[in-house]
């Protein structure tokens, strides 16, 4: 029987485990060329927020308006979904290369899904709507470059910040009326839009220099 890292045995402190301590390298099991190991406790939660996807845009196109409680909840729990996969994961030192590359990919269609939503149903301004839907499908695309060149995507805190505004703004657009969803919508495409460019000039200084730090 394989023994688990020396990495995932160490304790976890309280800051790292609910997710505020973000420093250190990501686990060397989440890295490009580590096993897959699809079937673990976070991966699983991963797995429920794709097959809850079909079941949130059948509620809300269902619902006659776009808006209803339930479509609204369905969404939010996909949404929260991807902290519960990464606190499963610091809390169990299940970490793999499959949540890794399951995580931003399922982020993704959850925003594109919402968007959807919102724009056939007019609950958000179409013209942020469309920038927000290219963000993401250009994102996707990058990474997908990315990894095919065996870059590791980190995301940051303007990352986090952005993808939770836009979901938050999404998720109230669902549930009520007013001008508190655009505002966060907005907020969180400007936080997305300045974390693409950090990405952008992340992934040029990778490609210019693969190995940092070593002399040509």
């Amino acid at each position: 029987m394989a023994t688990e890292p020396p990495s995932t045995k160490r304790r976890v402190s309280r800051r790292r485990l609910v997710g505020l301590d973000r420093s250190g390298p990501l686990p060397s099991q989440t890295r490009a060329g580590a096993p897959l190991h699809p079937f673990t406790i976070p991966n699983l939660v991963g797995y429920l927020r794709l097959a809850g996807l079909p079941v949130f845009l059948y509620l809300a196109f269902d619902s006659g308006d776009g808006r209803s409680f339930v479509s609204a909840a369905v969404f939010w729990l996909i949404a929260f979904g991807d902290y519960i996969d990464g606190f499963l994961a610091r809390a169990t030192g299940q970490y793999s290369r499959m949540g890794a590359l399951l995580d931003p990919v399922i982020d993704r269609l959850t925003v594109i899904s919402g968007c959807v939503v919102c724009w056939h149903f007019e609950l958000l301004p179409k013209w942020v709507i469309a920038i927000v839907v290219g963000r993401e499908a250009v994102t996707l695309v990058l990474s997908e470059i990315g990894l095919r060149r065996g870059m590791d995507v980190e995301i940051n805190w303007l990352g986090r910040v952005g993808v939770a505004g836009v979901m938050a703004g999404i998720f109230f657009a669902l549930a009520l009326e007013g001008w508190v969803p655009e505002v966060l919508f907005v907020v969180g495409l400007v936080a997305a839009l300045a974390a693409s460019l950090v990405y952008v000039r992340a992934g040029l200084a990778r490609l210019r220099d693969p190995l940092p730090g070593r002399k040509a």
